[in-house]
């Protein structure tokens, strides 16, 4: 067993993470078919009207998405799928990742030892691992990955 508990490094993404990149997901499977309602997507991802408001006003912002006002209008991906990638869309939300607050660019928790301390060494090790792997991850990554898990689980819905 681990010697001090069960202590476990805790690197999650937030809610708005997880449910921006479900509206994200929405998009990507209808681009190139016109704009998609906030209703249409919050039916289809299980996330409130309002919320995905909130979010696409920022997601809208970093430039992954436009909209169009009115009875046929609703939101679309302002590049194709593939140029897209899940950091951009965490980035939009949250900010970069960073494991430990010495590494983020508020930098509000500095301890003082920032220029002899091993441990942040590891964290920015982590940190540039996380990068790598978010960045690698495209929208249409995404779709491919969900047409092999839905061609072999014929229950699987968005």
């Amino acid at each position: 067993t681990n010697p001090v508990g069960n202590a476990v490094i805790g690197i999650r993404l937030s809610t708005r993470s997880r449910y921006g990149l479900r509206a994200m997901f929405e998009l990507a499977a209808v681009f190139g078919h016109g704009h998609v309602s906030i209703k249409h997507i919050s039916e289809n991802q299980g996330v409130p009207e309002q919320y995905l408001e909130q979010l696409f006003m920022l997601i809208r912002k970093a430039g992954l998405i436009s909209s169009v006002r009115g009875a046929q209008g609703g939101y679309e991906l302002a590049r194709a799928p593939a140029e897209i990638t899940v950091g951009d869309i965490i980035r939009a939300l949250d900010g970069p990742m960073a494991p430990v607050s010495c590494l983020s660019e508020s930098r509000d928790a500095i301890c003082g030892k920032e220029d002899c301390c091993v441990t942040r060494l590891v964290w920015q090790k982590v940190q540039e691992s996380i990068n790598r792997c978010i960045d690698a991850i495209t929208l249409q990554g995404m779709l491919d990955d969900y047409k092999n898990i839905s061609d072999a689980n014929i229950k699987c819905s968005r």
